[in-house]
């Protein structure tokens, strides 16, 4: 093959490293292997609005219970820490949390320092080529070994996919100022597939509401 097919001179240079485990050496990498009880999960979304109003959207921890599922209450308790709640029907868990990075626009990094979660961190934010918006990439890792299934039970998410939803309620709230749901509408019966369905992925798991 023609090295002229193998050139592309109107694509930007793809960098040696990148924060959240997302490069090396030119090359995109796979999320890391969970393994010793540790659940990793990496997701991206294209986001249109600034770095800096998605940095300190982010940053604004008391906020978060606007935007993350179950989580209730947030309490800053220092420059870098802060006390979580979270609530699924009677049960509760809290936990302490500490911020370890913080790039005002560019990368925050946090970790768990105490409590009933033991889960850290990272979220960056990059512009997309083009300028077609900003890339926020949350990389979470959740320390929880047995606990992992109870965890589950409790929060009725697997908690990949609560990181995922998370990100899908940021995006939106970012982007219009609210979170669009579908729970409450009125629908079909689903049959036995749709009930599956419903259970495999949390639907009931109530979407937060868009305001603090």
């Amino acid at each position: 093959m023609s090295s002229a097919l193998k050139e592309k001179p109107y694509a930007e240079e793809v960098p040696n490293n990148s924060p959240a485990s997302v490069i090396l050496n030119g090359r995109y990498l796979p999320p890391p292997e969970d393994k010793e009880g540790r659940l990793w999960v990496r997701t991206s979304a294209l986001i249109q609005a600034s770095a800096d109003d998605l940095y300190a959207m982010w940053r604004n921890v008391e906020a978060a219970p606007g935007w993350q599922e179950q989580i209730t209450h947030v309490t800053v308790t220092g420059e870098r820490t802060s006390h979580w709640v979270m609530q699924a029907g009677e049960k509760t868990i809290e936990w302490d949390s500490e911020i370890l990075a913080d790039e005002p626009g560019r990368r925050i990094a946090w970790r768990s320092i105490g409590g009933d979660s033991d889960n850290a961190g990272e979220v960056i934010f990059e512009e997309a080529p083009g300028g077609r918006g900003i890339v926020v990439t949350v990389l979470q890792a959740f320390h929880m070994g047995k606990l992992a299934s109870a965890w589950e039970t409790f929060t009725g998410r697997n908690p990949k996919q609560a990181v995922i939803e998370n990100l899908r309620h940021f995006k939106a709230l970012a982007e219009t100022g609210e979170i669009p749901r579908t729970q409450g509408q009125p629908h079909e019966d689903r049959g036995f597939i749709g009930k599956i369905k419903a259970s495999t992925y949390g639907e009931k798991v109530p979407t937060p509401s868009g305001s603090n």
